[in-house]
Formats: structure tokens, C-alpha cells, sequence
């Protein structure tokens, strides 16, 4: 499906009819604790999409920070300390992929990332899972099952709580695959360069992109064909698509 069908039909899906401004107000004013959420979205759309999905009754209580690049969710994460919650879009203007997680956790280690994505390529939410991220919603899916896994992840460890965090689904479940399985055994640099080869990018584009050596880029991507078992390129690429 076209990225623009994707926001469309997003969209559609999970801006509700118009409510009752006082019992809006009313379950606004009677929410707890409140928690804050940045969302790193580039389409302006999507952001108020998102942000209607848990509008009206949620029992979470959502204080929204926005930003459309990677650079501004970077600084913005800084500013606030108490952020709770990151929902990253993988397809921003300044950065692609799952080079945006990375770069996340690389500067903030202890941010809890939602992977917000319009694809849910087994490799791509597998690969997330195996780098950190906390949960994978897809743009297509269905929006409560979206608005229930933001508010398990929300509630994961209530202030002032010692009860132990409820089980969330955050992520999509496939059938086991052993190519899969060896992935998530993969380091986070290897997942890195696995993924740009996969897209298609060459030893030295990978080396331009992530600042490596070429030399560090032959041995890297070496080893990720020795890992997975495969021969060639084309061989690893085959095992994904």
C-alpha cells in the first residue's frame, strides 16, 4: 500500500466522531496522573490521528509532545525528563528506518520507544524488538488494539506501585522461523548493517552512513552471512522479502 494510503486510511480509522465537549472536559479533569508522550511524526495528519485515538474517555491522561524530525525528538527528549513514552515514526525527513531507534537509545538509554510504523515486515519489528524498542503499532492495524497497547505500556510501572507490571502484547506475533530466531541473536551494530544491506545500500554506502571503516563494514556484513548461513547478498536479501 502507498505511504499516502497508509495516512489516509489511518487516519479515517481512528478519528472519532465529535464527542460532548463537557464529558470530555469531565474526564479530563478527572484523570490521575498524568503522563507525557512524544510523538516524532512528520505528517501533521497522523499526529492529530494519533492523538484523537486517545482523546475523549482514555483512562490514561496523555500531556502530548510533538516533533517531525529526529533532530527535534533528540533535544526535545532532553528537555523532559519524565517522558514516558517515545511513539517514533520509522519514515522521517532526517533519518530512515530503524536508524532513528537506534539513535534514540544511543543518546538516551533510558527512553522507552513505541515503534509507530506503516509496515509490519516481520524483519523490520523483529529487528526493533532485538534493538530495544518496547513495543511495534502499525498504522494499518486496527485503533484499539493501538489505544490498549499505549495504555499497558503507560501503566508498566504506576508511580508509587510495587505490583509487578501487567502482561502488554506489544508487538505482532509471526510463526517461529529459524533465519528470524538467529537475528535476534545479532548485536545492535550488526541489526544496524543488516538492515542497510537489506535495503539495498552497498559496503560503502553503508560505511558513508554509519561512520565505519570500509574495512569494519566488510567484516561486519562477514559475519552477518556467516550467522544466518547464507552465501551472497542476494542470498541473505531472498531470505526477507
Amino acid at each position: 500500500m502507498h505511504r499516502d494510503q497508509h495516512l489516509k486510511a489511518f487516519v479515517m480509522a481512528v478519528i472519532p466522531a465529535p464527542a460532548n465537549s463537557a464529558s470530555s472536559e469531565s474526564a479530563g479533569s478527572s484523570a490521575g496522573s498524568r503522563h507525557k508522550v512524544l510523538l516524532v511524526e512528520d505528517h501533521d495528519l497522523v499526529r492529530m490521528g494519533v492523538k484523537a485515538l486517545f482523546s475523549g474517555t482514555d483512562s490514561a491522561s496523555i500531556d502530548w509532545i510533538e516533533a517531525s524530525t529526529l533532530a527535534d525528538a533528540l533535544r526535545l527528549y532532553g528537555e523532559h525528563a519524565d517522558v514516558a513514552v517515545v511513539l517514533l515514526d520509522l519514515n522521517l525527513a532526517d533519518c530512515k528506518g530503524l536508524h532513528g531507534l537506534s539513535q534514540m537509545l544511543a543518546v538516551h538509554p533510558g527512553a522507552r520507544v513505541l515503534i509507530l510504523s506503516g509496515t509490519q515486515d516481520e524483519f523490520v519489528v523483529r529487528q526493533a524488538k532485538a534493538m530495544g524498542a518496547a513495543g511495534y503499532l502499525h498504522k494499518g492495524g486496527a485503533p484499539d488494539p493501538m489505544r490498549e497497547t499505549l495504555r499497558a505500556i503507560l501503566e508498566l510501572d504506576p508511580p508509587g506501585s510495587a505490583a509487578p507490571a501487567r502482561p502488554v502484547q506489544a508487538f505482532p506475533k509471526f510463526p517461529s522461523a529459524s533465519s528470524y530466531d538467529r537475528v535476534a541473536e545479532l548485536g545492535a551494530r550488526h541489526l544496524e548493517i543488516l538492515e542497510l544491506v537489506l535495503s539495498g545500500c552497498t559496503n560503502q554506502e553503508i560505511s558513508n552512513s554509519t561512520k565505519l571503516s570500509l574495512g569494519t563494514v566488510k567484516n561486519y556484513v562477514s559475519t552477518i552471512l556467516l550467522a544466518l548461513d547464507v552465501k551472497s547478498r542476494s542470498h541473505l536479501i531472498s531470505l526477507f522479502r
